[in-house]
């Protein structure tokens, strides 16, 4: 029986994900050069020491400061997320698990101050019952402690709990860690290889979250 719904944050909630890729591909396009998502999607959803700007100059073959385009995706990606609503479903899911009695959690592997600030701008914050992110972890997805944790916190077995995913590496964690996974896959995330899991969305505002829930159980 489902007691709980966990959600991801970046690229679910907030299509975070393909502002940054689509930024960073402006700024190798204006080097004259590329980068490619088979490169870019391993990393969605985790976190790693792969620095893009350092790719960029070994595809460029020249040195290029750092900072300076660092700032100049701050800025473009600050500009573009600051408009940006939650994916379609969304609000409706989390009202509809409300009004079923489900535990609704979060599990992010970015930081606990990134998620609560667009979150509290969502006017979405007081949502979730638990919240748990890469501050509370020593490991994040793939890994499954993220999940597991949230469980936890919220009071209620892995097996219990449906996992909404958009990645790969989220996706693997939340079945790592014996939940149900249901992918809702972005513009980015899309064609990513998935692990096996409970069933794909192309959009929540597809399927309600009570005909989902007698789907999976």
């Amino acid at each position: 029986m489902i007691k709980a719904i966990i959600f991801d944050f970046d690229g679910l909630i907030l299509d975070t994900e393909t502002h940054e890729y689509e930024v960073l591909c402006e700024i190798f396009a204006e080097h004259e050069c590329e980068l490619p998502l088979s490169i870019w999607g391993k990393l969605i959803g985790t976190k790693s020491d792969f620095s893009p700007f350092t790719y960029l100059e070994e595809q460029a073959k020249k040195a290029l400061d750092h900072n300076e385009l660092s700032n100049l995706q701050k800025e473009r990606f600050s500009q573009r997320i600051a408009q940006e609503k939650t994916r379609p479903g969304v609000i409706d899911y989390l009202e509809a698990a409300k009004t079923l009695g489900l535990k609704i959690g979060l599990a992010s592997s970015s930081n606990y101050e990134w998620v609560s600030s667009h979150l509290k701008r969502l006017n979405l914050l007081d949502r979730f019952k638990c919240i748990r992110t890469s501050d509370h972890v020593e490991f994040v997805k793939p890994d499954p402690a993220l999940y597991l944790e949230a469980a936890k916190c919220l009071g209620v077995k892995p097996e219990e709990c449906i996992a909404f995913e958009d990645s790969a590496n989220g996706a693997l964690a939340a079945k790592r860690a014996g939940m149900k996974c249901v992918t809702v896959p972005n513009t980015v995330t899309k064609d990513l290889v998935f692990c096996q899991v409970d069933h794909s969305l192309e959009s929540m505002a597809h399927m309600e979250l009570k005909e989902l829930i007698s789907f999976l159980e």
